[in-house]
């Protein structure tokens, strides 16, 4: 019997131990708050990271990630929620679900098309997401890689060492471009040192040192 005890108390002691966090809300981005004190990354939705960028359908570059936040914060900023916890996440965030302004606010927010269900980590979103799809609402009526996949790609040579310096210098079988953010294959183009490939910090820099500006 105290084998069977020690056995169970083991058990309990070694389950997580999740805590609700309640508080005004400070939006982070669209899929991060700050409630109270508390950083809190919102379960089972996934939103444009903020120097995402989208297009219209007439091909327009869009900064979809910065208009995201811009519209969770205008739904929710100084808010109280009251947020349960399911998880915490690899940087140490409360992941959780959390209600405020008398709503589920990540179903708010994939409702309205601000941010995308995150099957990856619960379908709790999921029809949520297709009716805003069928609706073309937010998000949905501009072309937009997923969150995810922008992650995935934007790490392999495409962050800038230095945030200052974010423009890329690429050579391609058409010679020696550059590229600013916002432009059309801005966020696809990784930079290789190996193969001579740099960052710049200006466009005049770029030119001075032989390269010429992307067309679009």
């Amino acid at each position: 019997m105290l084998r069977l005890c020690s056995f169970l108390v083991l058990i309990c002691t070694s389950l997580p131990v999740w805590a609700d966090v309640a508080g005004h809300v400070r939006v982070v981005d669209a899929d991060t708050f700050d409630v109270g004190q508390t950083r809190v990354r919102l379960h089972a939705i996934d939103a444009p990271e903020q120097d995402q960028m989208c297009e219209t359908e007439h091909g327009i570059a869009f900064a979809c990630g910065q208009w995201a936040s811009a519209q969770v914060t205008a739904r929710f900023e100084g808010a109280h929620a009251r947020c349960t916890q399911t998880d915490t996440d690899r940087y140490g965030r409360v992941v959780a679900t959390c209600e405020a302004n008398g709503v589920d606010v990540g179903q708010e927010i994939v409702a309205q098309g601000w941010a995308f269900a995150y099957r990856r980590y619960g379908m709790d979103y999921d029809l949520d997401e297709k009716s805003a799809y069928v609706a073309d609402r937010g998000l949905h009526g501009f072309r937009v890689q997923s969150p995810a996949q922008f992650r995935k790609t934007r790490a392999k040579g495409r962050i800038p060492p230095d945030p200052t310096c974010r423009i890329k210098g690429n050579i391609s079988k058409n010679g020696y471009i550059f590229h600013v953010p916002g432009q059309a294959f801005y966020e696809q183009t990784g930079i290789n040192p190996d193969r001579g490939e740099r960052w710049f910090c200006s466009s005049a820099q770029a030119r001075d040192a032989g390269w010429r500006a992307a067309r679009r």
